[in-house]
Formats: structure tokens, sequence, C-alpha cells
């Protein structure tokens, strides 16, 4: 993301699994794990909106964590349906969560973070989720909590905006969406890394 980005490695269910971090000017107040689109259709952790992500979350105060999946850059293994990919993200959680962590995830990167959720006990599940533009028509996603922050472009002609409506509903789960953008939200990153930032900065009591 830039020339503080640290690079490491961690241990994963297929090998080394490749990681970037990015660290706020003060001490973090806990870290954001955040999961890439889908590693056969050109995601990778540098993909764009995955960028604009951790950057929302550094200005915040968090450390955010991307990483690759299985196969993509440095990350050792080969592509396994989403089903090694969420144990993937399960890894690098238990590399770099704190007591404080959150989840965050783009596309099909949101599918792999609402199911590595689930999966946690809950005790040690995600203060706090960002799921954008997510992968709800091809992808089982899991159930989430109700304080999660959905965000999903009206014109997105990868998800449609109808799937994730579907997701939500039975969980009256409220979705921002962002009128005229696509699913790369072209020219609009400015625009979702405000929302995000606005939607997890605590609001002053009415």
């Amino acid at each position: 993301m830039n020339a503080n980005t640290l690079k490491q490695t961690v241990a994963g269910p297929a090998g080394a699994i490749e990681c970037a971090i990015d660290v706020p000017a003060g001490e973090p107040r806990g870290t954001v794990v955040v999961c890439h689109p889908h590693p056969q259709h050109g995601g990778t952790m540098d993909n764009k909106v995955v960028q604009t992500l951790a950057r929302a979350f550094v200005q915040l105060g968090w450390r955010s964590v991307r990483f690759n999946f299985r196969g993509i850059g440095g990350s050792q293994g080969a592509w396994d349906d989403g089903v090694g990919e969420i144990d993937d993200a399960l890894a690098v959680i238990a590399a770099h969560a704190e007591p404080s962590f959150m989840l965050a995830g783009f596309s099909f990167g949101a599918f792999v973070a609402s199911q590595a959720a689930a999966r946690l006990p809950e005790a040690a599940r995600p203060k706090r989720m960002v799921l954008v533009g997510p992968s709800t028509q091809k992808q089982a996603m899991a159930n989430v909590p109700a304080d999660t922050v959905v965000i999903h472009g009206e014109t997105d002609d990868v998800v449609p905006l109808s799937a994730t409506f579907d997701w939500a509903r039975p969980q009256a789960l409220p979705v921002i969406v962002l009128p005229g953008v696509g699913h790369f939200f072209h020219g609009q990153l400015g625009l979702l890394k405000n929302i995000v930032v606005q939607e997890l900065t605590p609001r002053m009591p009415l």
C-alpha cells in the first residue's frame, strides 16, 4: 500500500501465506484482517477496494492485515474452491488477531469473511465486520451479526444488488447502497473509504 507496508508470511494449512501489514501512527486499537476478491478472477491482496478498506481501518487507528489466498502471489498451495480459502483466513486470524479484532472482505472475500467468522467460537468472533459487494449470488454467505456494515453498488454487474437484498432480508440486515456505483467502485473509492470510516466511528449520544 505504501513504502511502510510490512510483508511477512504466516503458516497456513496449504503452506506459507503472504501477508501485508499496515499500522497507524499511534498505538493500534486492534487488528483487522481483510479478505480479497476471487483468486481465479484476478483477485489479490493488492486489489484497490481491499487497499481502500485497509486505508480506512488505518485511519481509524487499526492495524490492517491483508493476505493472499493459497496459490496467489507469495502464498503456497492451489485454489480449493472456496473451502481451503476459508481455512487460510482462519490461519491468518489465528496468527494476527488480538482480543480486539475486526474482519472485512470484498466480493468473494466477503463470503470468506462471513464463513470464517461463523466458525470461530463466540468469544473469539470479530468486534465488527465490514462486507463490500458481498458474493451473495454464487457463494453461500453465512449469516452475520446485526451490526455488520454491508456496502453494495446499485449498478453492480458482478453481484446483483437484488441477491444481496435476498441474503440480508431474512436477517433484517441493513445494506448501504451507493447509487450508480458498480462492483469495483471505479471513481468512488474515496466515497467507499469515507463511508467505512463514518460507519465505524462512535456516534455521540442523542
